[in-house]
């Protein structure tokens, strides 16, 4: 019988950008947590790795040679001899190259039916390892637990218990490259800059309350990169959103509402007016 999960969307409710370090790479500080909404993927054990694709997002997704689902998996496998393996199948719903960890997500549910396949734990080394060499966002998703990411996703602090917040994800059908929008940001080598204080949790108002005083620093660049973003984040504001924001580097933006009913009504009036974009209401933490 497949073995199933779910590869959560990742959400930046916070991306402070603290600097760029001598070798290139950007250190972070960001707030993550995820949605209720994303893809679903199932394994069933067989002598040989594959992966299927379908699902209303799918045919973004590239070649199936070239997804992370399979880069995770042959990571793993080089690191733990006579890995039990087999066949994926990925229903692909979130967008690609959108801001929300969508491959990352897909990779870290990889590697967590594999460790379930072969009996290893979440913090067992070699998945750690593997996650890691995938990609920066992959070790966050392995648990998908609130928690504070730092440096270039390698630090992680403890899961936090988060209180539920009601949102509505927007992403305006424009693909956004990463690297691009860390050049357009313009840091170099050595270069730092000011954080800010983070929240950790509490009541849904003084999260919010300290939300609204975080920020995202990729999103002016990606703005930029991507104006219809800009557009995105209007419409959010225009139907009720106590805050509205980019997660990661975009294109995908984030809306909070004060309940439930309103998240849904948002949603709703943002698809009616805009029925290019892709619209879901849904929760985080």
């Amino acid at each position: 019988m497949p073995l199933a999960t779910r590869a959560p969307a990742k959400i930046n409710l916070t991306l402070h950008v603290l600097g760029r370090r001598a070798d290139g790479y950007h250190e972070l500080e960001s707030l993550v947590a995820f949605a209720r909404t994303g893809d679903d993927l199932s394994l069933a054990p067989g002598p040989d790795l594959g992966l299927d694709v379908t699902g209303p997002t799918a045919e973004g997704t590239g070649p199936a040679g070239d997804n992370l689902i399979l880069k995770a998996s042959r990571l793993l496998a080089e690191r733990t001899p006579n890995l039990a393996v087999g066949r994926f199948r990925l229903v692909k719903r979130l967008p690609v190259a959108a801001g929300v960890g969508g491959g990352s997500s897909d990779a870290a549910a990889a590697l967590r039916l594999l460790a379930r396949l072969n009996g290893l734990r979440l913090d067992d080394p070699r998945l750690v390892e593997a996650a890691r060499a995938t990609g920066a966002d992959v070790p966050v998703c392995l648990e998908a637990r609130a928690r504070m990411m730092r440096g270039v996703g390698d630090r992680l602090g403890e899961p936090l218990r988060l209180p539920r917040l009601f949102a509505v994800l927007v992403n305006p059908g424009v693909p956004v490259e990463t690297p691009a929008v860390f050049r357009r940001l313009g840091l170099q080598p050595g270069e730092v800059r000011p954080g800010a204080p983070h929240p950790d949790c509490g009541a849904p108002g003084s999260l919010l309350a300290a939300l609204g005083a975080a920020r995202n620093d990729l999103e002016p660049p990606a703005r930029l990169t991507a104006p219809v973003i800009d557009d995105a984040l209007q419409a959010l504001r225009g139907s009720g959103a106590l805050l509205a924001r980019m997660s990661g580097s975009g294109a995908t933006v984030f809306g909070l509402y004060a309940d439930r009913r309103a998240s849904a009504l948002a949603a709703r009036t943002i698809a009616r007016a805009q029925p290019g974009w892709w619209v879901k209401a849904t929760s985080i933490g």
